[in-house]
Order: structure tokens, then sequence, then C-alpha cells
């Protein structure tokens, strides 16, 4: 079988080493699954993930010059479906939950809720230092 940058192929596991995995190819070819391309989250221990002769999916990201085969496990895994978002032209902005409140209410309603959740993060973010900062002097000095 011919190896071509981009084809999905099978491979067995013949070496593990602390950067990667290398992979015997159909062909008799051996490619290298570099660390970063096991898994789509961070791999610290290529054991875990991977073990000797296991049979595993691998596209070929690159052949170069010299006849090096860089492979990828994340990439031959199967497609996650796109999520729609919505586009604003989508959105009714017309519709809301509340209709009957005017824009000067539900302006005056976020500003009220905004103070109160800042209000919290300062008392909570000052009770974390130590008491809450400085004290003002109470007493007054006559000139």
């Amino acid at each position: 079988m011919l190896v071509e940058v981009g084809n999905i192929v099978e491979g067995r596991v013949s070496g593990i080493t602390n950067f990667g995995a290398f992979v015997q190819l159909p062909g008799g070819k051996t490619g290298l699954v570099h660390i970063s391309e096991i898994a789509e989250h961070y791999v610290k221990d290529i054991n875990a993930h991977l073990k000797d002769n296991q049979i595993v999916k691998v596209k070929v990201i690159s052949v170069d010059a010299n006849g090096k085969i860089s492979l990828s496990i994340k990439k031959a895994l199967e497609p996650k479906p796109a999520v729609k978002s919505s586009r604003p032209a989508d959105i009714d902005w017309n519709k809301s939950n509340n209709d009957s409140m005017s824009f000067e209410e539900r302006l005056s309603k976020f500003m009220k809720d905004s103070d109160e959740k800042m209000h919290d993060l300062k008392k909570n973010f000052e009770s974390k230092r130590g008491g809450g900062g400085y004290r003002k002097s109470t007493q007054f000095i006559k000139i």
C-alpha cells in the first residue's frame, strides 16, 4: 500500500518512547506518532494510551525527503459534529422574556444586578487579602 499524505491507515504499535510511538504501517514502513498527536487532551504518559502491538488508526501527516513518516492518531478519529451557533440574523431582537419592561427598566435592573455582583466580588476578594485594605482615620485636625 502506498503511503500518501492525508490517508488514514491501520498500523501496529511497534515501539513506545517518551516522545511518541512508532507504528508499523502496511507495506513494511514505519512512522512516528508524536506525543502531541496521540489524543485531543494533554498526554503525560504514552503508556496510558497505547500498548505494544496495539492496532491503531493513524492519519499520515507528512512524508519528508528522507522517507520519515509523521502520523497522527487524533486527526484520524471521527470528526466531532460542528455545533451550530446562532447568527445575529437568526435572533429575533424584538422578542424578549419581559416584553412589559421598557428599555430603561431593563437597564436599571441590569445595573442593579451588576452592582450587587461587583460588591460581592470585592467583599470576597478583600476577605482573602486580610481585612479589607486600609482604614480611614476618623480624627480631624484643626488648622
